[in-house]
């Protein structure tokens, strides 16, 4: 049999050895697109910027000969024209919807830049190197070490989501520890979370939270789309999310809401479970952790509190107390709540689908308050369209203006079953918004985002133009009286005695006499009454609380609302004050001891005594770090009046920079009991 011929050309296809995706945390790829602080094994880079790979073929590249290109895959069916399968080409002559380049070669190596499209699909991609020869197009093997996930950019102007501030940028996507602020506007109190959006599985667990959603691929590219998703999702109701909220102050079949101290665990139950929702959640747990994923995807976020912040039963812009006719409360009839505070968080990003000017910080909320588009969920709604009253604009803008901007409105129960207004309070409601400061730990007002002052021109044309759009006020005329009461400010530590001192002011020039009624209702930060503790008619100005009237009917946020009404016997008008009094908890005290060395092993104690006259029982510890300790838990079954406890771990941090070390201390009678110390690690 004659041996045939060999084609010399068909040996010399190119082959493919190697390809290396410099995914080393020190490498080019991740100190450039600044995400060396993910603890994963895989390349993570940003759309809209270079990254590169290197290639290693089995003889040099002739690029007048040899045609290849790198092939990126993303789902279980990629199609070109669903922006699922992208080919990238070395040469300049052929592009894609990504642009490639040979940035040097070597040898048999090639060094590849690679610079994806500013709205391409967010998420993990498998990537192939094919090259053509004579019998087709060869394709390296599925490897999936160099699987790579592509992420927002807010450091590129060309995807929507750019934010042209370093120090924003460094604050609201790689600051992984944050404050939440609760309490009252004029009593603020703040906690310590640990968003840990770099921690090993986090950004699978925010990756899987769109899978769960069925949220198509082609949708994942775009911010708006992916925060309203992420904004239904992190609650469960009705769509199996993060999530299941619980006011109810039994916890008994999870984690009280008030027991978490980071969104790590969170993440990693819920996707751990491939979607069993995680219990429980109230504002703050929901809007933390939708900050970590905010931030892990690249999208800059941060966490807002509203105090006093409107919830109303009827969608109009007034909050509803009625009294009867003596000016006492009728708790039956007051159906509208106030929150004393309410946690969401704000998105920054272009809104191409509003007119110019209302893009920049977005709010989304993902507490179930009400439903939007049929599903529990809020947002993204433009800050600047609430401010200036144009909410006419997707999404869900009515809303949030109403917790910001609604009348508290006292109306008195005639005889005959009708309701008269009697007292209008336009300042109550949006009191203060806050969130963290940048690079500190301080605190920034950013009130004058959602309102103009009080009282402005501009402030009234904002709600007249809101009424155009649809919000009710109240329209009644209140005559000015001529007596005026409040109820001061007071610190007061849970357990302790304490009076409620209410302080007259007689405008008129004539003796003016009344008759007050004040009670004092433990209430849930929702506003939600939970049970009296006090109810009496005054005619002194001071009123003795007992800590033994309060200790046992105290809910988790040991909050007491004074509403003080009454009626001026002279001129028969009504006079009102509010005031929600939060009590101060005892603290941990968290020190840390050891060489703060990477790798050195350090200790950490948590001191708590209990200072009641009760003991405390089925205690439950918590305690983590950024980057230097994983979440770590203790129970104590009981802590006996007037006893101490000490708890010491052991930690080696994982990396250098400055953290903290955050616990919390949890049970049915004592909760919001927090603890941190600051630390920095060397390298």
């Amino acid at each position: 049999v004659p041996i045939p011929v060999r084609d010399p050309h068909v040996w010399e296809f190119l082959d493919i050895w190697d390809v290396d995706v410099l995914k080393r945390p020190q490498d080019i790829n991740k100190q450039a697109h600044h995400t060396h602080l993910y603890s994963s094994d895989f390349l993570i880079v940003r759309r809209a910027q270079e990254f590169q790979i290197k290639i290693t073929f089995d003889r040099p590249y002739k690029p007048a000969e040899d045609k290849f290109a790198v092939e990126f895959v993303i789902g279980p069916s990629p199609q070109y024209s669903k922006g699922t399968y992208i080919p990238v080409f070395p040469t300049e002559e052929r592009q894609s919807v990504w642009r490639g380049r040979i940035v040097e070669t070597s040898d048999n190596v090639i060094t590849m830049g690679i610079t994806t499209s500013p709205e391409c699909i967010v998420g993990k991609y498998m990537i192939y190197v094919s090259v053509v020869t004579p019998y087709g197009i060869r394709r390296t093997r599925r490897e999936p070490k160099s699987d790579i996930y592509i992420l927002f950019n807010p450091w590129s102007p060309a995807d929507p989501v750019f934010l042209d501030d370093e120090e924003e940028r460094e604050e609201c996507i790689m600051n992984e520890l944050g404050i939440i602020y609760h309490g009252t506007y004029d009593d603020v109190s703040e906690r310590a979370w640990n968003y840990g959006q770099f921690e090993f599985g986090v950004l699978d667990a925010c990756l899987f939270i769109m899978d769960k959603a069925d949220m198509p691929l082609s949708n994942r590219g775009d911010v708006i789309k992916v925060t309203r998703v992420a904004s239904a999702m992190l609650n469960s109701r009705d769509d199996d999310g993060v999530l299941v909220g619980n006011w109810s102050g039994d916890y008994t079949y999870g984690v009280p809401p008030t027991s978490w101290t980071g969104s790590v665990e969170i993440l990693l139950d819920y996707a751990g479970s491939r979607g069993t929702p995680v219990c429980y959640a109230q504002c703050w747990v929901y809007a933390a952790v939708f900050n970590t994923f905010l931030r892990c995807l690249g999208i800059p976020g941060r966490v807002v509190t509203n105090f006093f912040s409107a919830h109303d039963n009827d969608g109009n812009l007034k909050m509803d107390i009625i009294l009867d006719e003596n000016g006492k409360l009728d708790r039956n009839r007051t159906k509208d709540s106030i929150w004393n505070y309410h946690c969401w968080n704000e998105c920054f990003m272009a809104r191409s689908d509003l007119p110019p000017g209302f893009g920049g910080w977005q709010v989304v909320d993902a507490t179930p308050q009400e439903t939007s588009d049929g599903m529990f969920r809020c947002g993204p709604a433009s800050v600047a369209a609430v401010k200036h009253g144009q909410i006419c604009y997707p999404f869900d803008a009515p809303f949030v203006f109403a917790e910001v901007n609604s009348d508290v409105i006292f109306y008195r129960r005639q005889k005959d079953g009708t309701l008269e207004a009697v007292k209008v309070n336009q300042t109550h409601v949006g009191r203060m918004v806050l969130t963290k400061a940048v690079l500190h730990d301080g605190r920034r007002d950013i009130t004058d985002h959602y309102k103009f002052p009080e009282g402005s021109p501009e402030e009234r044309r904002v709600l007249e133009k809101a009424e155009e759009f649809g919000c009710q006020r109240e329209k009644a005329s209140v005559p000015q009286g001529d007596v005026e009461v409040e109820i001061p400010n007071l610190d007061v530590r849970v357990g302790d005695n304490f009076d409620v001192t209410l302080q007259f002011k007689n405008n008129s020039d004539q003796r003016r006499s009344a008759d007050v009624y004040i009670t004092g209702t433990v209430v849930y930060y929702t506003g939600v009454p939970s049970a009296e503790v006090l109810e009496s008619v005054k005619y002194d100005v001071k009123v003795l609380v007992r800590g033994e009237d309060y200790m046992h009917k105290l809910v988790e946020q040991a909050n007491i609302h004074f509403i003080a009404t009454g009626k001026i016997k002279e001129t028969g008008q009504i006079i009102t004050a509010m005031k929600v009094i939060s009590m101060h908890n005892p603290k941990l005290i968290v020190k840390v001891t050891g060489s703060p060395r990477v790798s050195e092993e350090m200790y950490v104690s948590v001191e708590f005594t209990n200072p009641f006259k009760f003991s405390l029982e089925n205690v439950d510890l918590r305690m983590e770090g950024p980057g230097i300790m994983p979440f770590k838990r203790k129970q104590y079954s009981i802590i006996a009046p007037g006893t101490s406890i000490t708890w010491i771990e052991t930690f080696s941090p994982r990396r250098a920079g400055s953290t903290k070390l955050i616990a919390s201390l949890d049970c049915a009678a004592l909760r919001q009991v927090y603890g941190e110390t600051e630390l920095t690690i060397q390298q």
